[in-house]
């Protein structure tokens, strides 16, 4: 009787360690200023902190009811492994986008090995040059 009764506790201090992780993503949300920074508080905080009240759900149902639920397994693996996969495609597609840093950010080290030898900015660059040259 007295395990089960540690496990639920287990269970509703994850659940709730997952809801506080929650509202400080929410938090990161609101208050980090660039769109790389904010991606990181989505997606890191957030997946912790699906992931600890869905392993809470999965321990009281498998303490309280002996009922191991697949469906709480498959979104802890599905959220594990889309969750950052997805922020770190939506910051590569910024980062491609040329969406700037925020200006307290450290040195820009990709700028110049990605968008030197870039081919649209070259094509942007000579097609201006011979625009001016047409001008004169």
């Amino acid at each position: 009787m007295i395990a089960m009764e540690i496990l639920e506790w287990v269970a509703v201090i994850l659940v709730l360690i997952g809801s506080i992780i929650s509202v400080i993503s929410a938090f990161g949300l609101i208050k980090l200023p660039d769109v790389y920074t904010r991606s990181h508080a989505a997606t890191k905080s957030s997946t912790l902190a699906v992931m600890a009240c869905l392993l809470g759900a999965f321990i009281y149902f498998w303490s309280h009811d002996g009922y191991v639920s697949i469906r709480l397994i498959l979104g802890i693996i599905f959220v594990f492994i889309t969750a950052p996969v997805a922020g770190h495609l939506i910051c590569r597609a910024a980062y491609r986008s040329r969406v700037p840093l925020a200006r307290n950010s450290g040195q820009d080290e990709l700028k110049s090995i990605l968008f030197d030898g870039d081919i649209a900015a070259t094509t942007v660059q000579t097609i201006e040059k011979e625009k001016s040259e047409e001008n004169q």
